[in-house]
């Protein structure tokens, strides 16, 4: 039976040696550490030392905080109101723009529109069928007798500040109507001549006092800036009371006061059958100054009906010279059945006229210029073709013809 020896001694390589060392010596750093952790933590922090002190400065904190979001909240809600303010400012101002333009449309502005009719013109009967037009119309009249003798003149409320109006805020239209018989007409004439006579001899004016003619030249120096306008009613009736002796004189003499009226007041004067006419040039008078106010706001450079696109507006053509061809394209174009890719041919083939014209000159004979342009391909479309003949004729028409009423097609 064999006996196991237990060996006394073992036989330790160098190599296992160094291992050794090394894990005593990571053994011994790992203790330091955890001494040193462990000292550090043993060792008591501010907060730890002082607690009351850390609890006033979160409180403070929190207060700040608090202040600071309170700030906030009314900085933002002051905000909101301002926003708020503006909009409904931009929303009143939009409204006052809508309803200002809603009343100067014509149907809504021709009722602050008032007929003054003088009390003169009441002696005729045929202003009755003028004031049941008017009532009829529902168009606001009143009568009055402070005017121009026999006139009808047209009032309205002060649309701006700037306007010129009276305390009661009513301005007066530029526009005066003076109704007048065949035989005022004819005194008109008269005491016309009598102060063109006497200016002839004298050379100084002295008009009658009492004359129709006077009141409306006192009138005109008064009120500057009207423009009155004569209707001469029953003109027909009086057509066998011109003086017999000489019609061609009175006709002449009529000429003279008529030239005056017109190149020296501004004065134009109508001859009407009745006062059926009469009615009919108040209305439409009427109707026009009632479309002025939103004629003049629809004036603007920027025209509403014209939509944006290029078939809508010129070509702008710069200081460089660009555009020009597309003019030239465009001029060709207005030609009837002359489409755009032809046009467009014709203007690559001779960028200008007076190029195309000094071709025409380099031709010897008119056929040859009539068909200049006619074996010119038209590109763009699926099936290849030419300008043909009859462009090309045509094209030569407009830019050669002295006949100013020649029809090209």
């Amino acid at each position: 039976m064999s006996v196991l020896k237990r060996a006394h001694t073992w036989e330790i390589s160098d190599s296992e040696n160094e291992s050794d060392v090394k894990l005593d010596q990571s053994d011994q750093d790992a203790n330091s550490i955890h001494s040193a952790a462990c000292k550090r933590s043993a060792e008591p922090t501010d907060e730890v030392k002082n607690p009351e002190r850390r609890r006033r400065r979160t409180r403070e904190e929190l207060q700040e905080d608090q202040e600071r979001r309170k700030a906030n909240r009314e900085k933002q809600r002051g905000e909101k109101e301002k926003l708020k303010e503006q909009k409904l400012q931009e929303q009143q101002k939009r409204k006052e723009a809508a309803e200002k333009l809603n009343l100067l449309k014509p149907e809504n502005f021709i009722k602050s529109l008032t007929v003054r009719i003088h009390t003169g013109l009441l002696q005729d009967a045929g202003c009755d069928m003028l004031l049941e037009t008017l009532d009829g119309l529902a168009l606001m009249n009143r009568i009055e007798d402070k005017s121009l003798h026999n006139s009808i003149r047209w009032t309205r409320k002060a649309l701006h500040v700037t306007e010129q109006a009276d305390k009661n805020g009513v301005v007066e239209e530029d526009q005066v109507l003076m109704v007048i018989s065949q035989n005022e007409f004819n005194d008109m004439v008269t005491s016309h001549k009598k102060v063109t006579d006497q200016m002839a001899l004298s050379g100084e004016v002295k008009e009658e006092a009492e004359s129709l003619l006077q009141h409306l030249s006192e009138y005109l120096t008064r009120m500057s800036g009207k423009v009155v306008t004569i209707l001469v009613v029953g003109h027909h009736q009086r057509g066998g009371s011109w003086d017999e002796d000489d019609p061609d004189l009175y006709h002449l003499e009529t000429e003279e006061l008529l030239v005056h009226l017109q190149l020296c007041w501004n004065v134009a004067v109508y001859f009407l059958f009745g006062w059926e006419e009469v009615t009919d040039h108040v209305i439409a008078v009427t109707k026009a100054l009632s479309k002025r106010p939103y004629k003049v706001l629809c004036g603007d450079p920027e025209l509403g009906f014209c939509m944006d696109g290029s078939w809508s507006g010129g070509v702008r053509v710069e200081r460089d010279g660009r555009g020009l061809a597309q003019v030239w394209t465009r001029q060709i174009q207005q030609l009837k059945r002359v489409s755009v890719p032809t046009a467009k041919s014709v203007s690559t083939a001779y960028p200008s006229p007076s190029l195309l014209m000094q071709a025409y000159e380099d031709l010897p004979s008119e056929e040859e210029r009539r068909k200049l342009l006619a074996d010119l391909t038209v590109g763009g479309e699926a099936k290849e073709r030419r300008v043909g003949p009859d462009v090309s004729g045509r094209i030569y028409r407009l830019l050669t013809s002295q006949n100013p009423q020649l029809l090209l097609d």
